[in-house]
């Protein structure tokens, strides 16, 4: 069996639990006591409330966190338009109105560059559907970076952003704290929290961002108080805060596009905070798998870590849906996913190994788009294989992961992903040499 990652030395200390209401000091007392704005705040500094949702939100839904900061984060110049000094063609287009087509698609993984790139410069966007201007839909990005962001630090009003990283540890510093991130775990920064990433060495993982709600742990139902992913498990930061005057920017992505402000200090600067919006990470090998133990391939969304509901219930704006290693025990059973059409629409993305259902031309770092009601399934060899071998208790997907961003918004590809991003221009021929196996006198 896999060995969880959770054991490895992380470099800093977390509170575990999402979505609790933390509280955190990174000198005594930095929080004022019995209210949440003082005439005067302790050690003189300023009380900034963090909204995630409306005032009157119910309180079940009631997402803020208040930050008593060295300077209020409004002390930061005028907003101009950002371009990247790197890469002449980044694209993080919000109008998802082009480029519709029932066509599945398979792309092979992003090239990193060779020239230094930072998380900022090396954001691009893949897929998407609605509007951040609406607060509806969502967009798949990809990142591909090699170096540090220094003396800035990045935010976006448009969305939440899942993180997955697929190559490369990410060391990330936020207004609440420190978080390190390695492949197989991932990250959640919500909405106009302001965040930098450091690397190591060239980086590369993949980003959903959702322009309504926010992701949650999914309900259980009749599979009762525990599975899945457990909230004990996902770790929120602890403060930490730097007083440095230097140089600085901000860069503010809105409705799709980058917007840059520059600063006179370093906006890490909240020295304690309390609430329950704040990121977290998760380690993805803590998953609590759930499966068949009888018969048939059960739905993948009993493989849900984390969900964005939309208004209607049951119906995800995005589900985030992980593929681990796990023991299939199934009997008379088909054990691959089933071939199928469906309402929802599929961006899988694969973080190592090889994906169960594709035995050939899905790579780590590369990615595929399966919408609305377009047929896919195993590749034919995986059909004859699975259909003939003895059924007996097996592990599946063993060194390898894969994940899905489900989603009921039908997605477009972006011109970017159509003419920048090598494409699989023979995926549909997985499918071609699928045989006919129908005998009407034999049962």
């Amino acid at each position: 069996m896999s060995k969880s990652i959770s054991s490895y030395d992380d470099k800093y200390a977390y509170q575990p639990g999402y979505l609790n209401h933390c509280s955190t000091e990174a000198l005594p007392n930095a929080i004022p006591k019995a209210q949440n704005a003082p005439q005067q705040c302790p050690y003189g500094l300023y009380a900034e409330q963090l909204s995630g949702s409306p005032f009157t939100a119910p309180r079940t839904k009631n997402l803020k966190s208040w930050l008593y900061r060295i300077r209020p984060s409004v002390t930061h110049g005028v907003f101009r338009e950002y371009k990247s000094p790197t890469v002449s063609e980044q694209c993080l287009d919000a109008d998802f109105s082009r480029n519709a087509t029932p066509k599945q698609f398979r792309w092979m993984p992003p090239t990193i560059p060779d020239t230094p790139t930072d998380f900022v410069d090396g954001l691009y966007t893949m897929v998407g559907a609605g509007s951040p201007q609406l607060r509806s839909g969502f967009a798949v990005h990809m990142y591909m970076c090699n170096s540090s962001m220094v003396d800035r630090a990045f935010t976006s009003a448009d969305g939440d952003m899942l993180i997955v990283p697929q190559q490369g540890d990410l060391d990330v510093q936020t207004e609440l704290g420190w978080l390190y991130v390695k492949p197989k775990e991932i990250l959640v920064i919500p909405k106009g929290i302001r965040f930098s990433i450091n690397v190591s060495g060239p980086s590369r993982g993949y980003i959903a961002e959702v322009f309504e709600g926010h992701f949650v742990i999914p309900d259980l139902g009749p599979i009762g108080a525990n599975g899945l992913a457990n909230p004990r498990d996902f770790l929120t930061p602890v403060a930490a805060y730097e007083d440095v005057d230097k140089p600085f920017q901000l860069i503010h992505k809105y409705q799709g596009k980058l917007f840059v402000a520059d600063m006179d200090h370093s906006l890490f600067d909240v020295v304690g905070w309390h609430g329950n919006y704040a990121p977290a990470k998760y380690d993805l090998t803590m998953f609590n798998t759930i499966n068949t133990v009888s018969y048939d391939h059960i739905d993948p969304c009993i493989f849900t870590v984390l969900t964005c509901q939309s208004a209607e219930p049951g119906t995800a704006v995005l589900d985030f849906v992980i593929f681990p290693p796990r023991w299939s025990v199934a009997e008379h059973t088909f054990k691959p996913p089933y071939y199928h059409r469906n309402l929802m629409n599929e961006y899988m993305g694969l973080i190592e190994g090889v994906y169960e259902a594709k035995e050939e031309g899905f790579v780590p770092g590369g990615s595929s788009l399966h919408n609305c009601m377009s047929a896919h399934g195993p590749e034919m060899a995986v059909f004859e294989k699975a259909s003939t071998c003895e059924l007996k208790p097996e592990r599946v997907a063993e060194g390898s992961l894969a994940f899905m961003f489900e989603s009921v918004y039908m997605m477009n590809p972006t011109e970017w992903a159509l003419n920048n991003v090598k494409m699989d221009q023979n995926y549909q021929n997985c499918w071609t040499g699928i045989k006919k196996h129908f005998n009407p006198n034999k049962l």
